[in-house]
């Protein structure tokens, strides 16, 4: 049975608001056609990252070369997924790469092979396949002309990709995952065998310290970014920006939580960064 367009796209935006309720708060802020782009953008890259996070009973690989198979179906304009279907719609109308994806993929196959990370300088080698890949699909649609928009864009999406490793600590050692990198842990004179044991003490509040610090960083950048995409996108990547950094924020006031908890921003307080960014924006 052949899946309508429509049926598609609202595949991929129901897709989105389920796994990522943070990232896509400001997607329902871009015009209809840049929403739909996005949100088929994100369900890829979505569906990549599940495989390897949802299905470590079965071997991976496999999975990961048959969605790698189903993205060149896409640029070939012969989509077999709902996922494809939209972006295959998408993809005709913003000049989304291919590259992009494949990327992300290559990403998600260092999850198969690495889950430790020496230094930063390593960590980064990964957060730029799954991360500013990010920014290579999602600028297209944003618009932009300026080419600092480029390097902006990276800062953006690695103070994201950074949020979600503090974030989700917890959730990584329960995968058998170490993102923070190991260099840093021992310097904060904390050490991988009490991170695994979830060991609540100063050493782990200086270590998180310096990480939501850094992050800071890249966030300050990236809000030059803002101004030098299109209009019509402007909330949308403040909202990104701003939720992330509430995140942060809620991080920072209890940084054991992140050994114990899914940190997530209730509703409520997604509302709050809405209206505070509403009223900036107007201002």
């Amino acid at each position: 049975m052949t899946l309508s367009l429509d049926k598609a796209y609202d595949y991929c935006k129901n897709l989105t608001e389920k796994s990522g309720p943070h990232f896509s708060v400001g997607f329902r802020f871009l015009p209809q056609a840049k929403r739909r782009a996005i949100y088929a953008v994100y369900a890829f890259c979505r569906y990549a990252d599940d495989i390897v996070d949802e299905h470590q009973d079965q071997p991976l690989e496999p999975l990961l070369q048959a969605w790698e198979a189903e993205l060149e179906c896409c640029y070939r304009q012969e989509p077999q997924h709902p996922i494809t279907v939209a972006l295959a719609d998408a993809v005709q109308h913003y000049p989304i790469p291919k590259a992009g994806f494949l990327g992300l993929i290559a990403g998600c196959r260092m999850d198969l092979e690495i889950s430790r990370y020496a230094s930063f300088k390593d960590l980064m080698v990964y957060a730029d396949l799954v991360a500013t890949t990010i920014r290579d699909l999602s600028l297209p649609i944003f618009g932009y002309r300026d080419p600092k928009g480029i390097n902006l864009g990276r800062s953006l999406s690695t103070a994201l990709q950074l949020t979600n490793i503090v974030r989700d600590v917890g959730e990584d050692l329960e995968r058998g995952r170490i993102y923070l990198p190991l260099n840093e842990i021992k310097a904060a004179g904390y050490s991988e065998a009490e991170l695994i044991g979830k060991v609540k003490n100063k050493a782990f509040l200086k270590m998180m310290a310096f990480q939501c610090q850094r992050i800071r960083t890249y966030f300050d950048e990236a809000a030059e970014l803002i101004p030098m995409v299109e209009a019509d996108s402007r909330l949308a990547v403040s909202l990104m920006r701003n939720v992330y950094v509430a995140l942060i924020d809620r991080i920072e006031k209890k940084p054991f939580d992140v050994l114990d908890t899914q940190i997530r921003l209730s509703l409520a307080d997604r509302g709050k960064v809405v209206t505070q960014t509403l009223l900036e924006n107007k201002g």
